[in-house]
């Protein structure tokens, strides 16, 4: 273990002495990508300290014991070494978390976009349940929320929302919650109290820097129009609602959240820039999720993921069979427990697949 922590020492080192260079600030992509870099390489250096200070503990400990000359300093020894022994092996196990190689993707900010499936108006009051779901959790992590776009279902929530997430390793949280969700439940409409089964897909982009992608402004198609309330009228005058169509792919990015045709311009063509990118991405993931069997995140949108059944207060995460009757309170935000549990499975098929880091 110590072996492998000298190497990424070594590396820490010499990123601490690159990010002050000069022609590395100037270079923006490669700045950025060394100062994610060095954070995750600084967590590593502490934790390294920290297993330096056990293992020296462990040794001074045994030397005192073995010597065995002062009763009162070998009781004290005793404690030292098993609050080493007992701390090595979990220290050991979070540095081997720590050592598998980083999704550069993660620490990104994300853009996400719930759209009603199949369901009618419950599937849109749904997908505003998964909007309320995801704010409360963002918040209660301290990111920023910012909505990007809409379209108001008949009867309350979204036919389609998209919203930017901005925080710390905030795609890489997110990025589990990208599939199809469904609820069961009796819609407020139903009037025999009947259970209906309806359904919203997640996506989950990462926002892409301008270095990320670079988009041909002549392979783009600018309209403007005016901002839309309920039921489709026109809120405003000005064509302040703005909504770009990338002609190679067919992409379309739309904003009409600002006031400002600029603002919403620069809101649009960063979530187009996000989906391109994420184009790319996806194939990747499939490709890197065919070669690890991975039921975590396969970067296939149309997969069941999650159930949220009312009647029986239970949610069901069927990529890795975890059931919690704790509806209300997951409704409410409290997914955290969700996204660890599906962090472990994951770090876990990862360790797997890197049983030679250490």
């Amino acid at each position: 273990m110590l072996e492998k922590l000298q190497i990424v020492k070594q590396r820490f080192d010499e990123v601490s002495d690159l990010i002050i260079q000069p022609d590395i600030i100037s270079d923006q992509k490669r700045y950025v990508e060394l100062n994610r870099e060095y954070k995750d390489l600084r967590i590593l250096m502490e934790k390294r300290e920290k297993y330096i200070e056990l293992t020296d503990n462990l040794k001074e400990a045994e030397s005192i014991i073995a010597d065995g000359s002062d009763e009162e300093m070998v009781e004290m020894a005793k404690m030292q070494l098993d609050e080493a022994k007992e701390g090595i092996p979990r220290l050991e196990e979070e540095i081997r978390v720590l050592l598998i190689p980083k999704d550069p993707e993660d620490a990104k900010n994300a853009v996400v976009e719930l759209r009603a499936g199949t369901g009618g108006d419950e599937a849109s009051i749904f997908a505003g349940d998964l909007f309320r779901m995801y704010t409360k959790y963002c918040e209660g992590k301290g990111w920023s929320v910012s909505t990007v776009d809409f379209s108001e279902g008949t009867n309350g929530g979204f036919k389609e929302i998209q919203f930017e997430v901005n925080g710390e390793d905030v795609y890489g949280t997110l990025k589990f919650e990208a599939g199809v969700h469904r609820v069961q439940r009796v819609p407020q409409t139903e009037t025999q109290g009947r259970v209906h089964t309806s359904a919203a897909t997640v996506m989950v982009f990462p926002e892409a820097e301008e270095f990320d992608v670079e988009i041909d402004p002549k392979e783009v198609r600018i309209d403007y129009f005016c901002s839309s309330g309920p039921g489709g009228q026109s809120v405003n005058t000005t064509y302040s609602a703005v909504r770009l169509t990338h002609i190679p792919t067919g992409l379309v990015a739309q904003c009409q959240d600002q006031k400002s045709q600029h603002k919403n311009k620069e809101k649009a063509f960063k979530v187009l820039r996000s989906r391109l990118y994420d184009l790319e991405l996806a194939k990747k993931m499939e490709e890197d999720a065919a070669k690890r069997g991975s039921m975590v995140s396969s970067g296939d949108r149309s997969a069941k993921i999650r159930t949220y059944n009312y009647p029986q207060g239970r949610v069901t995460d069927h990529r890795i069979g975890l059931t919690l009757y704790d509806l209300q309170n997951i409704v409410n935000g409290d997914i955290q427990k969700i996204i660890d549990e599906l962090m472990l499975a994951e770090n876990t098929e990862k360790l797997k697949a890197n049983d030679d880091v250490i």
